[in-house]
């Protein structure tokens, strides 16, 4: 891996190079390790968080791990081309626009004991704005080569704070051509409902059940380019447990051994379809 700054990233999507880099500033990370029409990315899997935020933040580091998506960038590290948020959700949210990126309070809880300064916010929407600035150019060169793209946009949430039964897997399609993509759509989430997974986790998987896919990294992309379709995809925090802080590695390596192969083919499937 290199340690490569936003230019040099994008010139070497541009000149179709294999690589696999840290955004100089330690924000992202991308991989490519062959040009295919797909893309898998995890926004939300980052839990770095910048040390003079520290002293000003009222939420406890648990509390941020709680509402972040750790191991999503791992289900998915398999595939060619990954590019994945190294910063907590805490300091800019990479799945919401620029204007309401950087929180003042998080799920009913304020954020800080002082406002943040201008510099402070200046500081974390530059880096907001440069992974953008790769996601386009990520996203025009593989529409560029193959015509179309298919995004897995990877997620978790908390299963436990629900009140009724919820899915394991929930799709999130209300912001992308369902009429176009319909049959992926529901072959997307037929391939996650008959994933095995152990200790006895049934894998459900329902379509806009919890949430609807309102995000900003899909209708940024969905927005800029009309031949790539991004499935926003949550896993239920069944792969830890989620009020102790415990990871449970057996469950994230039964998600990433299945989706090698199944998220693979869905993706070629995809592109069969709508290759021009």
């Amino acid at each position: 891996m290199e340690k490569l700054s936003i230019a040099a990233i994008i010139e070497k999507i541009q000149n179709e190079e294999i690589f696999e880099a840290v955004s100089s500033d330690y924000s992202f990370t991308i991989k490519i390790d062959e040009y295919v029409p797909y893309v898998c990315g995890a926004v939300h899997d980052g839990h770095q968080f910048r040390q003079e935020l520290w002293n000003n933040c009222i939420h406890t580091e648990y509390e941020r791990w709680y509402e972040e998506d750790p191991e999503t960038k791992t289900m998915v590290q398999s595939h060619p081309i990954v590019i994945a948020g190294m910063d907590s959700r805490f300091e800019y949210d990479l799945n919401r626009n620029p204007e309401t990126a950087i929180y003042t309070d998080a799920w009913g809880k304020q954020l800080w004991y002082e406002p943040l300064s201008e510099e402070m916010k200046a500081k974390s929407l530059a880096k907001h704005a440069d992974f953008y600035k790769v996601v386009h150019a990520l996203i025009l060169k593989i529409e560029e080569k193959f015509s179309t793209c298919i995004v897995y946009d990877m997620h978790s949430y908390n299963w436990q704070r629900w009140d009724r039964e919820v899915p394991t897997w929930n799709l999130g399609t209300a912001n992308v051509d369902n009429n176009r993509f319909d049959n992926e759509i529901e072959d997307w989430r037929s391939v996650l409902e008959k994933m095995p997974l152990p200790n006895n986790i049934k894998s459900t998987s329902k379509i806009n059940d919890t949430f609807q896919g309102n995000g900003y990294f899909l209708k940024y992309i969905t927005q800029n380019f009309n031949n790539t379709l991004v499935l926003a995809t949550e896993i239920a925090k069944v792969y830890c447990d989620e009020l102790a802080q415990i990871t449970y590695p057996e469950v994230v390596s039964a998600v990433e051994n299945y989706l090698k192969k199944e998220l693979k083919l869905h993706a070629q499937s995809f592109y069969e379809t709508h290759k021009k």
